[in-house]
């Protein structure tokens, strides 16, 4: 993955070397067209400065009583020379775009692929949306600034030099009144500048916030509307609503002072030059084709540093985005690659060894944990809500490491492993499948369209999935929606999944508890065949599903209080399993 920064440390604070680092290494890969770039942009100043020139040379030409032919040839330049303008600045915006939205296409993808890798704690503190918001929105910022960067502000500020000496060759003295006023013009707008920054990332904020509030309320509009929440969650709508509003009049009042402030300046600088230039052409130091020349070179100023006005807004409003993104981007990965672990074939052993673990300082979920399984051992998980359960697979996964103790796979510590290598070799099956709006094999194979149907058609009939998929009206073509599929259906195409993939340990995270029992007993037998030759790790309320393990661990506030082989524990009266398989309702005793 790209890094923007040269810089080590995460900052919040960005630099103009940071940002000139940011556009050197994504432009780098586009120097050609940067390159074209640049070329149509110099030659569209060249022709926007010749304009007046060949505008002052006609009139002076006419008060002179010239041909009409050079009259007409001089008509026939400016023309020319305006078309060319319009046509070279147009082809240079083209180019500019293209440069613009392949970098912070790029940009936008490491960002991504940087929030993909960090752990279950960073997402667990930002919303979907606010993500979204950040890797998008943020990133979208900059798409004008690396598209028109060079044109609207590297160019116009190099049409600005081009104007003052051209208004000096004329006029030393008019020419120096103008440079005061572009030194003045800069100052507001560097003063502008720093005011505006914190005001437009505030709006970004609110932005990502109300991003995050809509993915909140979306995911959880079945249980808003069931619990009657609606009301709340309209009131935190319309408090955050306020709160952006707020924050869009804020930013659109120092938008509109700096804009006052460039307009004024505009007419004063002009009614200056036309004051002097008025009093030199009656003292006969200068023709009336001058007089029009500083009058157009004047104007072409002041509209440039109004536009250039917009520009550093624009500039602003990136900048405020690329604070958030540079904070995003080094927020620092907690679970690291490790050197790189050797794995034997086959089943692989899971051991942890005294593991302790803690959600936050005042959340601890594991406590001196200790437990052995062999290779090809399949080990059954009980407890009640919060004992510990899915963090013992989350462990062993990587999601979080624990903060004391070791977890082995294979004999190797998970933190030596290669994340890419540990993951390969674990499969998992939740009770929440995810599925795509996609065809059956995308679905499948997550859109890997190098494992061929015949090895699908393998795992669906190594599973004993035939007669369900006889169902799909299009075989692995059947398109499929996130709602499309019973829970069963889901849960077996999960299976499918995992097989597909391999592994050597799979774990089963409550896998069948909600469905019905005619489909729990197919999960079970779809089970067992997946399970064949592979170490298990099963999460269960229900303890039929249990039946196919060989050993049973029972947490109670994250410590073990029952271990053993499931068939010893069932038959001693006293074990806790035991009882739980005396009791009526078993299910409702584990929740």
């Amino acid at each position: 993955m790209t890094t923007p920064y040269a810089a080590a440390e995460h900052s919040t604070s960005i630099t103009w070397q940071q940002y000139l680092s940011l556009l050197r290494l994504y432009l780098r890969p586009q120097w050609l067209k940067a390159l074209l770039m640049a070329t149509l942009l110099l030659a569209s100043i060249g022709l926007e400065l010749l304009g007046p020139q060949i505008l002052r040379a006609f009139i002076d030409t006419a008060r002179a009583g010239g041909s009409l032919t050079t009259l007409t040839s001089a008509a026939l330049l400016f023309l020319g020379a305006t078309l060319g303008a319009q046509l070279v600045s147009g082809l240079a915006g083209y180019v500019s775009e293209d440069v613009g939205w392949t970098a912070t296409n790029a940009l936008r993808a490491d960002l991504a692929v940087h929030c993909l890798t960090l752990d279950l704690r960073f997402h667990q503190k930002h919303t979907p949306g606010e993500l979204i918001e950040r890797v998008d929105g943020d990133v979208a910022t900059l798409a004008t600034v690396f598209s028109r960067f060079a044109i609207n502000l590297l160019g116009r500020g190099i049409l600005l030099v081009g104007i003052l000496i051209l208004v000096a060759r004329e006029d030393a003295r008019i020419g120096l009144a103008l440079a005061i006023y572009g030194l003045i013009a800069l100052l507001l707008l560097r003063k502008v500048q720093r005011l505006v920054i914190p005001v437009y990332k505030a709006v970004r904020q609110a932005l990502a916030d109300m991003s995050g509030f809509w993915g909140e309320y979306l995911s959880g509009l079945e249980d808003i509307t069931s619990s009657g929440a609606a009301a709340y969650a309209l009131r935190r709508y319309l408090l955050m609503q306020r709160r952006l509003h707020r924050a869009l009049l804020r930013n659109q009042f120092f938008f509109a002072a700096s804009a006052s402030t460039s307009q004024l300046l505009t007419v004063l600088s002009i009614g200056l030059v036309l004051t002097l230039s008025a009093l030199f052409f009656f003292q006969g130091t200068m023709t009336l084709g001058t007089v029009y020349l500083l009058f157009s070179y004047t104007t072409l100023l002041s509209s440039n540093v109004l536009e250039i006005t917009v520009q550093v807004d624009s500039l602003q409003q990136a900048r405020a985005g690329l604070e958030r993104i540079t904070e995003l981007y080094y927020t620092p990965k907690v679970i690291l690659d490790g050197p790189g672990a050797s794995f034997p074939a086959g089943p692989l052993a899971v051991a942890f060894q005294d593991v302790s673990f803690r959600y936050s300082a005042d959340q601890p979920v594991l406590s001196h944990v200790s437990f052995q399984l062999a290779p090809g051992e399949v080990l059954g998980l009980l407890g009640r809500t919060g004992s510990g359960k899915t963090t013992i697979t989350r462990l062993l996964f990587r999601f979080y490491d624990p903060d004391s103790g070791t977890v082995l796979l294979g004999d190797q510590d998970v933190r030596l492993a290669r994340l890419a290598d540990l993951r390969q070799r674990i499969g998992v099956v939740t009770q929440d499948v995810q599925l795509f709006q996609a065809t059956v094999r995308d679905n499948l194979t997550f859109f890997d369209r190098g494992i061929p149907g015949d090895r699908l058609m393998q795992a669906i009939e190594r599973l004993g999935l035939d007669e369900w998929f006889a169902r799909l009206p299009q075989g692995l073509d059947t398109l499929l929606s996130p709602g499309g599929l019973s829970a069963g259906e889901a849960q077996l195409l999960a299976f499918c999944r995992v097989l597909l993939q391999d592994p050597q340990v799979v774990i089963l995270d409550e896998a069948s508890s909600r469905l019905d029992p005619a489909t729990e007993w197919l999960v079970m037998q779809t089970t067992a065949r997946l399970l064949a030759n592979r170490t298990g790790l099963i999460i269960a309320h229900r303890l039929a599903t249990l039946e196919q393990v060989d050993r049973i661990l029972v947490l109670e506030a994250g410590q073990i209080v029952e271990e053993g082989p499931r068939a010893a524990l069932a038959a001693d009266p006293g074990s806790r399993y035991a009882r739980l398989l005396r009791m009526a309702d078993r299910e409702e005793m584990l929740s």
